[in-house]
């Protein structure tokens, strides 16, 4: 049987399940959520300070990998992607970023009309529930709820906060309002000391309305044409082909990877890929798959003086009180992700808006939780975020199960190298100011001669991680960009009826992470779909006035040169 809905979502993700929750708001209308992972959540998703162990689990992430990289030494780097109800919002590290007003100025200067920052603010706005209250820039009545975790109750958050502030960079009281640039307190999305994914911000409210139908464990096979009109979607369940028709739209809301791989598989992407697996091609679209941007990061590691980091909590009793702490009240240091304090500076004159973002975590610890080394110790995440490199995502078989081609040929170009040269030097003498000398013991990594190139370039072609922010291979675009695959609407072109909403709909990547502007650009895009008057803000932004001559407000405390 053959069901008909008003719009189907593909996708209980980050966008998804804002897209189900406002399209649904309207007791006339039909809405299906698709989700190809399982509408549940565990005490791992929950406790934000068990991040590393969802995103570690098949059962929540669908576990994809990139190509050997030929700029990282032929390595495969992860790719982690949620495949749980809230997608990766079910398995991020939690942080708050919306990115830098400039950001979504570029993408309407690219095409992408009507997604200038003052378009974009009240969407933000309304997404959020800020822990002190909603202002000109903050939103307090949104399903989404930000903090700063356990308000950085350990000394060496406010001392990496005063070493930016020491090598000359300032203090920002708010990187998601009016000042990015800077060094600060950093936010999550945490609510009552426990995980806020778009699950519990937005798909858990809805849930009871009739006309809302949510199906778990349903892998969406194509989207369905009659001509060039959407008409709805073919999915696999329980080893069962379904079919669901949409009398108004289709809206693929399946990720960076997901999206592309789903509309390759229905046809619309480059035709020599779909003729190449005789698929028949619906619309010859190249720019399907293609643009695809990451982050990446490295760790700068150094031993710690005093035994006041989160190293001396990794025994398993440790762990236990930690637990049961949370589980009893949701408090203590179970109920914060544990960056809670960030940076965002320029990596040199002439730029206008910050290209380097720092993540400073109060111990020295891999991914997997597992201790850097023995002793105390504390890192800084750190890495440029505006790189040139472009990647693709394409389909290598029709099964939807199987794992694309994923190439994010990082480092391609001369600047991405140069602007991590940049980015290693201008780290180190933030972490040599005086503010850490109490702290601040031996430097584990990277501890090589950061003036010399090619030991730089080796270096972090050995030891770069990916950010975990793919995006950008469906973009929006002018009408005349033959990449740009969607219109500032988020239709695809050359079809009707058919929608992309999620990070792949991204032109270029924001300056920080993805979650927040991925469920800002929903907000909006539900908006759009409806019909709905679009709002506007008219807010100042802060911008270094000498941004054009110098590289920081002013000079640094210590002179360190020679580093």
């Amino acid at each position: 049987m053959v069901e008909t809905f008003d719009y189907i979502v593909v996708g209980a993700g980050s966008a998804g399940c804002v897209l189900a929750n406002r399209l649904s708001a309207d007791p006339s209308v039909q809405v299906l959520l698709l989700e190809a992972g399982r509408d549940e959540t565990s005490l791992f998703i929950k406790m934000p300070t068990a991040l590393t162990i969802p995103m570690g689990m098949s059962r929540f992430n669908w576990g994809y990998y990139s190509a050997p990289e030929p700029t990282l030494n032929g390595r495969r780097m992860d790719c982690a992607r949620g495949r749980v109800a809230g997608g990766s919002s079910a398995i991020n590290g939690m942080v708050y970023v919306r990115g830098h007003p400039g950001d979504f100025d570029q993408w309407e200067e690219q095409g992408a009309t009507g997604w200038s920052y003052q378009n974009c603010l009240p969407y933000f706005q309304r997404a959020e529930t800020w822990m002190v209250g909603g202002d000109d820039y903050r939103g307090g009545e949104g399903p989404l709820s930000t903090c700063n975790g356990n308000n950085m109750k350990n000394p060496l958050y406010r001392a990496f906060i005063d070493a930016g502030c020491q090598a000359g960079y300032g203090e920002t009281a708010d990187y998601n309002g009016f000042r990015q640039e800077g060094f600060g307190p950093m936010h999550m999305t945490v609510r009552n000391g426990e995980r806020c994914s778009t699950r519990l911000a937005y798909l858990d409210p809805a849930r009871s309305r009739k006309n809302l139908r949510i199906v778990d464990r349903a892998t969406a096979e194509r989207v369905e044409f009659d001509g060039l009109m959407a008409t709805g979607v073919t999915y696999r369940r329980g080893g069962k082909t379904h079919s669901a028709k949409a009398r108004r739209e289709v809206i693929v809301a399946s990720g960076s990877i997901g999206s592309p791989t789903l509309l390759q598989r229905s046809g619309i992407g480059p035709a020599t890929l779909l003729q190449g697996m005789a698929i028949p091609v619906v619309v010859d679209k190249p720019g399907v798959g293609e643009n695809l941007q990451d982050h990446l990061e490295v760790y700068f590691q150094y031993r710690c003086k005093e035994s006041i980091t989160l190293n001396g909590e990794l025994d398993w009793w440790s762990k236990f009180l930690i637990g049961a702490q949370w589980v009893l009240n949701r408090g203590g240091l179970g109920a914060s992700n544990h960056f809670e304090s960030c940076g965002f500076i320029r990596s040199r004159a002439g730029i206008p808006w910050p290209d380097i973002q720092y993540h400073f975590l109060p111990a020295a610890i891999r991914y997997d939780g597992k201790a850097a080394f023995a002793g105390h110790g504390f890192q800084v995440h750190v890495g440029p975020n505006k790189p040139e490199s472009r990647g693709v995502v394409k389909l290598t078989s029709l099964d939807s199960h199987s794992e694309p081609h994923i190439l994010f040929n990082y480092l391609a170009t001369e600047k991405d190298r140069e602007d991590w040269r940049l980015c290693l030097r201008l780290t180190r003498e933030i972490l040599q100011q005086p503010a850490l000398d109490r702290f601040r013991g031996d430097e584990i990594q990277p501890a090589i001669d950061l003036s010399d190139d090619e030991a730089v370039n080796q270096w972090v072609r050995e030891n770069v991680e990916t950010a975990y922010h793919p995006s950008c291979t469906c973009p929006m675009g002018a009408a005349d960009d033959p990449m740009a695959v969607l219109d500032e609407d988020c239709r695809v072109r050359g079809v009707s009826n058919l929608r992309v909403v999620d990070s792949s709909s991204f032109p270029t990547i924001p300056n920080g992470n993805l979650n927040a502007p991925t469920i800002m650009l929903a907000e909006r895009a539900a908006d759009l779909i409806l019909g709905k008057p679009m709002q506007r803000a008219d807010v100042d932004v802060w911008q270094d006035p000498h941004w054009a001559t110098r590289q920081r407000s002013q000079s640094p405390a210590r002179d360190l040169s020679g580093l």
